[in-house]
């Protein structure tokens, strides 16, 4: 007991070694009691703990996870913070890999196949156990040597296929036919729609567009953006700055944020919404919910994608040979003030 008093007194922190001295045990005892090894004594295992208490003693989480192969973080890789649909994803990720004892890391790689790059090197450099890549995003020779060495879940998009990758998922196909179906249903016929190049889920709503269009001998008025607001407020004007009796009813947005930037277009061109133009949205995030926006919106459920995502990777790291899963969020559509029947 005088070494140990020692110790601490000279101002190093108590260790391993320390609470082993004072409970009268092994360090091996010790490392089995911090691990919850069932292979100790009862009387070994009180003492230890008695000793823990009296020391104050924290466990290097470091060490720990050297020695058990295990970080206990995650590397969360997405394509462009500023999109809102990602502020509600993070959050179910990280309500979930919080059950888990898992602590995220969140690079932005803002469509920087580089800067993507980079952070994927950082992530294996810090040997963390899983990978979540959320979003659209090039899929570069470095992504895909991370997904084949660090158990990986793809959420928001299907980037690519894989035996060892599980996905989450909205059905894109649904989310512009529920769009498309809400303006059909409220009269309009002269619906426009305003995309994205940023990826296959924007590609797929526009192609389900053009095809529910198509099958109603209706015309197709397509304008594609960056899916920046101010990308989209261009592209609004492109699509709105013409004779009031040649500008769509209706615009089915690809997202909540190409809906704000069109609005603003809208109301720059003296264009009101819902009286002159009805307009959807796509994630239903917070903005779409503000009163003074009441954005009608199909909801993609962010955050349960989120957190679906959190629990698979979770068994994915227990277990990395285990079959790839597939989880298709179904969405469903939020009526609010931004549209009205013709």
């Amino acid at each position: 007991m005088a070494d140990t008093t020692l110790e601490r007194a000279g101002g190093g922190a108590p260790t391993i070694r320390t609470v082993a001295q004072v409970a009268g045990v092994s360090k091996s005892s010790v490392s089995r009691y911090l691990q919850h090894s069932p292979h100790l004594t009862d009387e070994a295992r009180e003492a230890i703990a008695k000793a823990i208490k009296e020391l104050d003693y924290r466990p290097n989480a470091n060490a720990r996870s050297i020695r058990a192969k295990r970080t206990h973080s995650v590397g969360v890789l997405v394509n462009d913070l500023r999109q809102p649909w990602f502020v509600e994803f993070l959050q179910g990720l990280g309500d979930a890999l919080h059950r888990h004892e898992l602590s995220p890391l969140v690079g932005d790689g803002r469509l920087d196949r580089r800067t993507d790059e980079r952070l994927v090197n950082s992530f294996m450099d810090m040997r963390f156990d899983g990978l979540v890549l959320a979003g659209t995003m090039q899929v570069s020779d470095t992504i895909v040597e991370a997904a084949n060495r660090i158990p990986t879940v793809v959420g928001g998009t299907r980037l690519f296929d894989a035996p060892h990758i599980d996905l989450v998922v909205q059905d894109d196909d649904l989310v512009a036919q529920l769009a498309v179906d809400h303006l059909l249903e409220l009269g309009h016929t002269a619906i426009a729609h305003v995309g994205s190049d940023a990826g296959v889920a924007f590609d797929a709503r526009l192609a389900r567009y053009s095809e529910m269009m198509t099958a109603r001998g209706l015309p197709s008025s397509v304008e594609l953006c960056d899916s920046t607001e101010e990308g989209a407020y261009q592209a609004g004007r492109r699509l709105l700055d013409r004779a009031p009796h040649e500008r769509p009813t209706a615009i089915f947005a690809g997202s909540d944020l190409i809906a704000l930037g069109v609005m603003s277009a809208a109301a720059e061109l003296g264009c009101r919404v819902p009286a002159d133009l009805s307009l959807v949205g796509v994630d239903n995030t917070h903005l779409a919910k503000m009163h003074s926006i009441s954005l009608t919106s199909v909801d993609i459920q962010p955050y349960e994608q989120g957190r679906i995502c959190g629990d698979t990777l979770a068994l994915r790291i227990d277990d990395p040979d285990r079959p790839a899963t597939e989880h298709l969020v179904e969405p469903g559509i939020c009526v609010r003030k931004s549209t009205r029947s013709v």
